[in-house]
Parts: structure tokens; sequence; C-alpha cells
């Protein structure tokens, strides 16, 4: 009874249109970290650096704005909220992250758009939804635009299927994390409290990782325009404010149609990383990510 009431407080129909614009102008958002998250690297800081930076800056900046709550209502929703932290955190960006070391950016860019695919596998597991045909026969299409992109990067950079691959589990990440978030927030949970619990747990995971990897802390790279630039988009703009609106968009209008919106970020990628890392763009890129567009365009308009 208390999630249907919950439910019923949710907008519907024509109020639920600001959602979905707000959705995707934080997809157009997301679209360019992959370029910031590129171009960093090429600074010489590791995805673990990278990562360390976004967060803590998204965290405080947080912390000043939501601080009253400190724990979920039960131990189940506080891990289910470190969990959160790993699959859209930790886990989801140093995979992103180290496979834009080994492929291009609209390389991941075009095989994160396989995002909705298991965000609807892993929803319809969790939320008992009945997937119908014409979702697997999109599900296909989409693949087979995905085998076009890796073999692109396979002619392209001997080794760009290890970040292809690691791109397709960083989209596995994220969608467990949509639901996860939904799965919240149909339990009541303020979205900066789900939020900023996603940021410091995505801290405290990073924490076990970092003895285990190259991170290194040189300060002087920090004081290089197009390096405290570039952190300060991806800490203030891309996490802390687009995660919390996302993450009050996945409580509106679900975790699959939130999700669809990553259709954009192909082309969004595409276009600044030419105009901005000179990368190149094969006519295999071009015809993968418009078949894996299509293939996810027809599983959204029959889920």
């Amino acid at each position: 009874m208390e999630k249907q009431q919950y439910v019923a407080k949710l907008p519907s129909g024509a109020g639920t249109l600001k959602y979905h614009l707000v959705a995707l102008v934080t997809a157009i958002i997301w679209s360019t970290t992959f370029v910031s998250t590129k171009t960093l690297l090429n600074h010489g800081l590791t995805p673990e650096n990278i990562f360390l930076y976004r967060f803590a800056i998204a965290y405080l900046g947080l912390l000043a704005f939501s601080r009253n709550r400190m724990f979920a209502n039960s131990r189940k929703d506080e891990f289910l909220l470190f969990i959160a932290g790993l699959t859209g955190g930790s886990l989801y960006f140093i995979t992103e992250n180290t496979a834009l070391e080994y492929t291009y950016a609209s390389n991941v860019s075009i095989l994160i758009t396989t995002t909705p695919l298991f965000t609807l596998a892993i929803s319809a597991m969790v939320f008992r939804h009945k997937l119908k045909k014409s979702m697997f026969l999109g599900s296909v299409i989409a693949l087979g635009g995905v085998v076009l992109v890796v073999l692109n990067g396979t002619t392209s950079v001997n080794i760009a299927p290890v970040g292809d691959m690691l791109t397709i589990f960083a989209a596995i990440c994220w969608a467990a994390y949509s639901v996860i978030m939904k799965y919240l927030g149909d339990r009541d949970y303020p979205t900066l409290f789900m939020t900023r619990k996603v940021f410091f747990y995505g801290l405290v995971s990073i924490l076990f990782y970092i003895p285990f990897s190259d991170f290194s802390l040189d300060l002087r790279t920090l004081t290089h325009p197009a390096v405290y630039g570039n952190i300060l988009f991806l800490g203030v703009i891309a996490s802390l404010v687009c995660f919390a609106v996302f993450n009050r968009v996945v409580e509106v209008i679900g975790p699959d149609k939130a999700s669809n919106y990553i259709y954009l970020s192909p082309l969004g990628t595409m276009t600044t990383a030419v105009l901005f890392l000179n990368e190149p763009v094969t006519w295999t890129a071009v015809l993968g990510a418009a078949i894996t567009i299509a293939g996810v365009v027809i599983v959204e308009k029959t889920s």
C-alpha cells in the first residue's frame, strides 16, 4: 500500500514531459564526458585519478545540500546503496575510463548504447515485466551493430577489443545501477540522499582498488587549464548535477525509458571526438552505430 501511494504522487502523462527533456539534456552532457575523460588520460591522469577527483568534488558539493539523513531504513537498503555506488560509481567508471585507454572515445560512446538492452533485461527480472519477441529481435539487431563497431576497432587498433569488452561490462553495470535506483526510489528515499550515498560508496569502494592500480597523485598536473577545467566539468556538471537529476528521472519515468536517452550518446561523442581529439570515424563505425541505434529503438517501441 505504501508503494502504491508513493507511485500515485508521481507525475503522469504531460506532467512527465519535463523529465524527458531533462533526460535528453543529461544524455547530451554525458555524451561529451567521453572526450573530457580522454583528454585527461592524454594528460597523464589514470582512470583512478579521474574517478577519485570527480566523485570527491560531487560528494563534497552534495553534502552541503543533503546531510540531514545518514543511513537507509534497513540494512538491505543500505547494502543496495553500496551496490549502487559500486555499479554506478567505481566499477562503472573504472571499466569505462580504462576502456578509453584501449579504444576510441567514439567506440565507447557507441557501445555504451547497449545499456538500454541490459536495463530492459534486468528490469524484467526484478520487476517481472513480460518481454516480447520483438524485443529480442531488436536486441539481435543492436548486437549486430556492436559487432561492426568492434571489428572497426580491431582494424584500427590491435588491442581495441579489450576496450570494447570493458565498455560492454560498464553498460551492464549502469543497467544494474538504474534498476536499483528505481527500486529504492519506489521506497520513498529522497533523490539527493540516494545520490549522495552513491557518491560516498563509490569513493569507499575505489579505495579497495587503488592499492592494485597505477594510482599516483601529481598535483602539478592539476594546474594545467585543460586538466582542472575538465575535472571541474566532470565533477560539478556531469556528476553532481547530472546524477541527481538522472536519479529523479529514473524514479518518475522508469529505468527503461530513462536509459533509452543513451541512444544519443554516439552522435554527441563522435562529433566532439572528431572536433577536439581528431579521432577517425570510418563508415564501418557509422554503419555499426546506425544498426545499434535501430535495434535499441525497436526495443524501446515494443517495451
